[in-house]
């Protein structure tokens, strides 16, 4: 008489328990899976909108791997200027050389593989931004999911998801993310860095690694330095001596008043001990950034970078005002606040203008391409939740400063279809959606769908030469609103 042999059923088991423990709510497997998943869903959706041309061919702007390949010959500049199919469009000139005027971290990010392509004209540069593009969106996946663990966001795991994909396709990130020239790739570089530095920074977890974001970050968009504040206040929270902050009188103060009272109770050595391994990437950074300018131009100096040597058509008004002034306020507010499509005169079925509508490329107003963003001033009300009042102050302000900033530039971002500086921000404001705690019921879900559906018209046709019917373009960047 014979026995069957052991049965095979744990073997069997196996694939199925390994499944369940990649997918056990609340644990790190499945977060990095969710981000993993929304970075796929991302990058498939922007290589579609970006089209053959992107990811088949160079742009015509790609300056970062020009300035690859010049670090490749061990060199600045461009040993023969800039090349035709550029057009002379932003690049720097002095002393009889030409320089990439643009901060150097993304061309860094370009370098290994301009050298195994072998020039800049056989790197697909637009390819590798769209590569690039889905990182943004699953960091702020991986924000919110903080948020949500340590008990500071109300929202769900599946409503962290659709805010992650809002910021990709409800905001002016989605038109930015498909373009892949010079100006947009620092962009998306720029929001991925931020959002890093957001999920290393709160509750100064990882104050080294938030320095090294912030760093990268100063390296290629340059006003996310000011957004160094939300460590500042991150750290000064959690270093107050043990028990002083427990029911302490005056939590639900102001952020100044309270920002003032944290700092007589906080543990200096601890305070100063986070700082500093948050500021030494940021001083490496501006050391390197002081070499290549006294490389350069003969001026060891850290900031700011050099457009005012651009060769363009607005170089005057950089030379008489400056790169950064309230002189530009009041155009750079107007295009952020109250630019609107354009309507022809005979109405909207007027062939006068050649199409229903016009959108002058100064580009349209944050609140019209994102709606979503006014829920930002209208959160839920924070007192008696001090932890959560201080974060949501702390995000406001790290979203405020680096934009006040950008209003004083002497460029309001043109050529854009929406107000595009607001993508060095944005993942503040998205993570300020989050703390702020607002229903996401159906008024937000047609302010939703007004932003995503605006962003994808947006995203499949700035930039592209059969759409010019519908873009105003002013060379002289002077018209900010329709004519009478």
């Amino acid at each position: 008489m014979t026995t069957s042999g052991p049965r095979s059923e744990p073997a069997r088991t196996e694939p199925v328990a390994l499944v369940a423990r990649l997918t056990r709510p609340d644990s790190r497997p499945r977060r990095l899976l969710v981000a993993a998943a929304a970075y796929v869903v991302a990058t498939v959706v922007f290589a579609t909108f970006a089209g053959p041309a992107r990811l088949t061919e160079h742009t015509p702007y790609n300056h970062y791997a020009l300035l690859a390949d010049a670090w490749l010959h061990g060199r600045q500049d461009l040993a023969h200027g800039p090349p035709p199919y550029a057009q002379n469009n932003d690049f720097a000139e002095y002393a009889g050389k030409t320089f990439i005027s643009f901060p150097p971290f993304p061309a860094l990010l370009m370098l290994p593989f301009v050298k195994l392509a072998g020039s800049p004209e056989n790197f697909r540069d637009g390819q590798f931004v769209v590569w690039l593009a889905g990182v943004a969106p699953a960091a702020l996946f991986l924000v919110l999911e903080k948020l949500r663990r340590t008990g500071r966001s109300a929202r769900t795991e599946t409503q962290n998801v659709v805010l992650a994909l809002l910021f990709a396709f409800g905001t002016v990130y989605f038109f930015t993310a498909v373009e892949g020239t010079v100006w947009f790739a620092a962009q998306v570089v720029g929001a991925a860095l931020f959002a890093f530095y957001l999920l290393f920074a709160l509750d100064a977890e990882r104050p080294l690694l938030a320095g090294v974001m912030v760093a990268c970050a100063y390296l290629t968009r340059p006003p996310i330095l000011l957004a160094s504040v939300f460590f500042a206040l991150e750290a000064l929270r959690v270093a107050r001596r043990s028990g002083e902050h427990q029911g302490a009188e005056g939590d639900d103060a102001g952020l100044v008043a309270r920002t003032v009272r944290m700092a007589r109770e906080v543990d200096p050595r601890a305070f100063a001990t986070r700082c500093g391994l948050f500021a030494a990437p940021i001083v490496a950074a501006f050391a390197v950034m002081a070499w290549m300018n006294f490389a350069r131009y003969g001026r060891a100096t850290p900031f700011p970078f050099d457009h005012q040597f651009l060769t363009v058509t607005w170089q005057g008004r950089m030379l008489k005002w400056g790169l950064f002034n309230y002189h530009f306020l009041a155009k750079n507010l107007g295009i952020a606040l109250t630019s609107l499509p354009w309507l022809p005169p005979g109405g909207p079925n007027s062939q006068l203008f050649g199409a229903p509508f016009k959108i002058n490329e100064h580009g349209l107003a944050l609140w019209f391409t994102t709606p979503l963003y006014l829920w930002v001033l209208w959160p839920r009300r924070l007192e008696g939740d001090p932890e959560r009042r201080w974060l949501y102050a702390a995000l406001a302000a790290s979203a405020l400063i680096p934009a006040a900033l950008e209003l004083l530039y002497q460029n309001s971002g043109w050529r854009q279809f929406g107000y595009r500086f607001s993508n060095d921000y944005a993942v503040a404001l998205f993570a300020l959606l989050a703390v702020g705690g607002r229903p996401m019921r159906s008024a937000f879900a047609v302010a939703a769908a007004w932003g995503v559906a605006w962003n994808t018209f947006g995203a499949a046709t700035f930039d592209k030469a059969q759409f010019d019917r519908f873009y105003f373009r002013d060379g002289s960047q002077t018209i900010v609103y329709q004519p009478d």
